[in-house]
Formats: structure tokens, sequence, C-alpha cells
């Protein structure tokens, strides 16, 4: 018997073959066999009674007969074979599965690159994927703690830096589930310090490691529908006024910043614009890295102190 635990509709698409294959089979030894219950046996071929061929009338329908424990196939509705893939859906699938080996932490990728070989010689291929050729990279050590607290259930402590902020903390996560968005792994966690959902890009995770806690995210954060905010990771961010002369005037295409009044022409004088930041140390570096072209034009928690403080111990610096 297998340890596999295939889902229903792969079982489904494989029953009336396997039933083929040995007519008369105990229903005890085939349920053994597909690694289900025979209650569970009993009502997949009860689901295959109304498949079949376009048409759906009885001459058109899957017939299984099973009676005194025993079953056989009378009318195979051309399913006399596991299904196979054709050379287009092939290659669109070794394709993603290429695409996913390049994405760190998001799968398996030894089992991704085992696919991957298995697919190519299925198709009789003279060329070998490059991926499945050359030796994998290791993986980095936090891919596999990440993933191995996923599967025993376990909570982490983990080394995060938050790019929006610009800093890095100790966190205590509950683990949900590893999500792939835009070429890039995320932890999806419930984290205990924001008490909410949180993204932990799995490049920005600095270290982790195993609490020995069993992960207990909340119900309501298992079963959300809602898409998590990748552009919040960490919360809403807070914003502030700024000024800009106009040589400088670019950085709003590359920050998020907006003017405050809609800008027709290249300025000539500064104009001022409302800007995200992630925190104020983060932001104190932004505008000192301008050279005095973008100033803060009203002080929030604090910045204004901290730039000075931050720019006077960096003159401290180059004094004699």
């Amino acid at each position: 018997m297998s340890d596999a635990n295939p889902s229903r509709l792969s079982r489904l698409l494989a029953m009336v073959p396997y039933f083929l294959a040995r007519p008369g089979i105990k229903v005890s030894t085939a349920a053994d066999d597909l690694g289900v219950s025979e209650h569970q046996l009993q009502t997949d071929l009860e689901q295959l009674y109304v498949c079949g061929l376009p048409g759906y009338g009885p001459e058109h329908l899957i017939d299984i007969q099973f009676w005194d424990g025993y079953v056989s196939v009378v009318f195979t509705a051309g399913m006399d074979r596991p299904l196979r893939l054709t050379g287009p859906e092939a290659n669109v699938l070794l394709m993603a599965l290429n695409m996913l080996s390049e994405t760190r932490g998001a799968v398996d990728a030894d089992a991704v690159r085992s696919a991957i070989a298995k697919i190519e010689e299925a198709m009789g291929t003279t060329r070998r994927a490059v991926s499945a050729d050359l030796p994998a990279a290791p993986a980095p050590p936090v891919d596999g703690v990440i993933r191995q607290a996923l599967e025993d259930g376990q909570s982490l402590r983990i080394t995060y830096y938050t790019a929006s902020r610009d800093e890095v903390t100790e966190r205590t996560v509950d683990p949900i589930r590893i999500r792939a968005v835009d070429g890039n792994s995320y932890l999806e966690a419930w984290c205990r310090s924001s008490e909410g959902v949180r993204l932990f890009r799995f490049d920005r995770i600095e270290s982790a490691h195993g609490t020995g806690e069993v992960s207990q995210p909340p119900v309501e954060a298992l079963h959300r529908t809602d898409p998590t905010d990748l552009g919040a990771l960490t919360g809403e961010l807070p914003t502030a006024h700024i000024e800009i002369d106009p040589e400088a005037v670019w950085l709003l295409e590359y920050f998020a910043a907006e003017p405050d009044d809609e800008l027709s022409e290249e300025p000539t004088e500064p104009i001022t614009a409302t800007i995200r930041y992630g925190s104020p140390q983060w932001l104190a570096r932004f505008v000192l890295g301008f050279g005095g072209r973008v100033r803060v034009r009203s002080d929030v928690d604090g910045v204004t102190s901290l730039i000075a403080s931050t720019a006077k111990a960096a003159r401290s610096r180059y004094g004699s």
C-alpha cells in the first residue's frame, strides 16, 4: 500500500483504468491500494456513475458495477489508460517548473528538478533541462528551517530586515503558509508583536530557529480570504511633509512620495510633497542623503532633532 494521499480528482482519473486491469477485484483490496477507506471508495464509485462522454445519456456514462464486495468495469467511456500530457501541455508544465525552481523557498527544489527530469524523459526529448543537469546550489539554512517549522507546526523566532523601515527586528511568528509573489517567496505568518498577519520575504530573513512551541495562529488568520497587502508588509506607514528643490524632484518617481500640487512642467521653485516612511531613522537618513536639497516641513516623530544630531555626529568623524 502506498503512503501517498492523492487528491480525489487524481484518484477518480486513475480509477477506471485501475479497475479495468483488475476485473472482479475486492473492494477492500482496492481501497488499500488506493489509500482510502471502503466507504470513501464507494462514494468515489458513485461519483463515477455520473461521469462520461458529451451527451451524458445512459449509453455515454461510465458503467462500473460493484456487488458482494467486488468491482468490475462494464463501460470505460474511453478512459482505458491513465491520462497522459500532450506535447504542448508538457512544455507549459516544464516552463512553470523551471520558473518555480528559480523562486527561492517556494517549493522543494530537489522535487522540482526531479519532476523536470521525469517529464522530459517521458516526452522522449534529446535535451535535458539546464536546471536538471547542473548541481543544485545549496539552499540557505533559513529556508530549510522555515519549511520544517511549517511541516512540524512549530512557531519561529526570526531576525528580519524591514526595507521600508531600514531596520532589523526580532520577532516570534506562527507560520501559516509559503507564498510566491512576483518571483519572491514569502512566509505568511501571524506576528505576535504586531498581532496581525504579515509577509516575510525569504531573502530578508537573516536567521530563523524553532522555538519548540506549537504554532497557533488565530483561526481567522488561517481562513482569511482577502489577499495580504504586499505594499505594507508591516502595517500602515506614516507620512511626512517635505520640501524638495527643483533638481531633486526626480525622487518622486522612485520613492513613495506624492506632490501636494499637480506638476504641469519642470518646476523652477521648491515644491512640497507627502512621503511615506518606515521609521524616523529612515526618514532622517533619507533627508540627509540629499545634502540639503530635501527638507522636512513639519517635525514628525522628532525627526528634525534626529536629523541635526545625526549630521552633527557625522561631521564629528571628520574633525581634527
